[in-house]
């Protein structure tokens, strides 16, 4: 979260952050712990609801669904329409406008072309962006096992 908002904004703060990581202190694994980032939907609800075009696909980015910041007039249906809790769309409150990954495409701090911070920082490895073809899967097929090898090297419980 913290190398998101210092790609994007040049300074650490959760609040900026377009990936959230959840925590749930009274869940179990492996659902005690949610990475929730946009997962750039097949038939993206977003793009659908945005009445100024301002929130599109990227073709020329791999596909992104992304939002024009000079287009955005901050109405949040993008936000409203995206059918993840919690939405994977923010407001910046500072701007007035709705705010979402762009997988590192805007990054004024961060200068590593085609590479995402979010995946290069995570220590355990659980953040993969692929080029394969999407395919429509549940929430259920992006649960990571963020207890792995990466964890233990942490020397954290695996349990």
């Amino acid at each position: 979260m913290l190398a998101c908002s210092t790609a994007h904004f040049g300074r650490t703060s959760l609040a900026l952050a377009s990936i959230q990581i959840l925590d749930d202190p009274f869940g179990s694994f492996p659902t005690d712990i949610e990475l929730a980032m946009c997962r750039q939907c097949l038939d993206p609800q977003c793009v659908i609801a945005c009445p100024t075009g301002a929130m599109h696909i990227d073709q020329d980015h791999h596909n992104v669904r992304r939002i024009d910041q000079e287009a955005c007039i901050g109405c949040r249906k993008c936000i409203r329409a995206c059918p993840f809790t919690p939405s994977r769309i923010r407001y910046d409150e500072n701007r007035k406008k709705a705010v979402k990954c762009d997988l590192c495409k805007e990054t004024p701090y961060w200068n590593v072309e085609g590479k995402q911070a979010c995946v290069e920082i995570c220590p355990v490895g659980a953040i993969v962006f692929s080029n394969d073809p999407p395919k429509p899967i549940g929430p259920d097929g992006y649960i990571v096992n963020l207890r792995g090898p990466g964890w233990a090297k942490m020397g954290l419980p695996l349990e």
